[in-house]
């Protein structure tokens, strides 16, 4: 089983991100052969800064690899070190109907927010399925909110093989389920749009400025607390032992302890679990000639299979 799925740069992960989504998709490299791009092309169609572009793409490897992504287990690679898939965007854009790419709710959605009505943005779905059909990938992790381009993807590879013959592979979707809902230290969804984000690669420091920010309820250090709504206990659960939540819960519930103390509590669970990571991150950007290997081993490995589905779509529709 093939596994492919993209990764945007979109900038510093916080809990919300690693809970949400990269630890589902570390994970996933143990089931298959797993491909995994930092979409950079993608991300064209949001950041127009060059250095920035280039500094988040750099971080998302960074991350990823400091989380446990396995190189030797997962082609990791930038989606513009494997071209081939521009070329497969054009082959697969003149067989796309207008009304399929109409339809995209997503595109509508980022309009809607204030994102330029680009072309790139609305052909968004076919670069898309160019990456995923390149590899001919079996199954492509992704949110209940992409699954409408994987239909896409399925529908132009149908398209292509029933015109040109049997060229692609067609995929499947694997709808990662919502990870943990994480709440920010206002209480709302952690989201950079809030401000209310705790990082998980930022320093020591920092993190306890964050965690010491959380919004907590007005009851004094002699209160009974209920653990049921506090941000601070929420926070806890996602990082702690069953045991350790025991616990942190008993105190809550038999007064004597104050926010401070529990937010003390989240900061050396927080430490036990991410400063090993910030640790490994800080080794790797120390070393950028072996993260460029990584992803260099990895777009070489993404290439070839690239390459082998293009020479067939470009025979199959008369280009060779």
């Amino acid at each position: 089983m093939r596994i492919l799925s993209g990764i945007q740069p979109t900038g510093k992960p916080h809990l919300g991100n690693y809970f949400g989504m990269m630890r589902q998709a570390i994970e996933l490299q143990q089931q298959g052969d797993a491909y995994y791009f930092i979409a950079n092309y993608h991300a064209l169609t949001t950041i127009s800064e060059a250095e920035t572009l280039r500094a988040n793409t750099q971080d998302v490897a960074l991350d990823f690899l400091a989380c446990g992504l396995d190189p030797e287990k997962t082609a990791f690679y930038r989606q513009s070190d494997v071209p081939q898939v521009t070329e497969l965007t054009w082959i697969l854009s003149c067989l796309a109907p207008m009304g399929l790419l109409e339809r995209c709710h997503s595109y509508k959605d980022k309009i809607a927010r204030g994102l330029a009505a680009s072309h790139g943005l609305f052909s968004y779905p076919v670069l898309m399925a160019a990456d995923i059909l390149a590899v001919q990938s079996n199954v492509v992790p992704v949110g209940r909110d992409q699954k409408q381009h994987i239909e896409v993807t399925r529908d132009l590879a149908i398209k292509f093989n029933n015109q040109y013959g049997e060229v692609f592979t067609i995929p499947e979707p694997s709808i990662l389920e919502a990870g943990a809902v994480v709440p920010g230290l206002d209480g709302q969804k952690m989201s950079k749009s809030y401000n209310n984000t705790i990082e998980i690669f930022g320093t020591a420091k920092a993190a306890k400025k964050q965690i010491m920010r959380i919004v907590t309820d007005s009851k004094q250090v002699e209160d009974p607390k209920d653990p049921e709504t506090s941000t601070i206990f929420a926070l806890y659960k996602l990082l702690a032992s069953p045991a350790d939540q025991e616990a942190l819960e008993a105190r809550y519930r038999a007064g004597g302890m104050g926010y401070g103390d529990a937010k003390k509590t989240l900061l050396e669970a927080f430490e036990a679990h991410f400063g090993p990571l910030r640790e490994r991150r800080e080794a790797l950007a120390n070393d950028p000639d072996y993260v460029e290997d990584v992803l260099q081993s990895g777009a070489a490995r993404a290439r070839k299979l690239a390459t082998e589905t293009l020479e067939r779509a470009r025979q199959a529709a008369g280009l060779a």
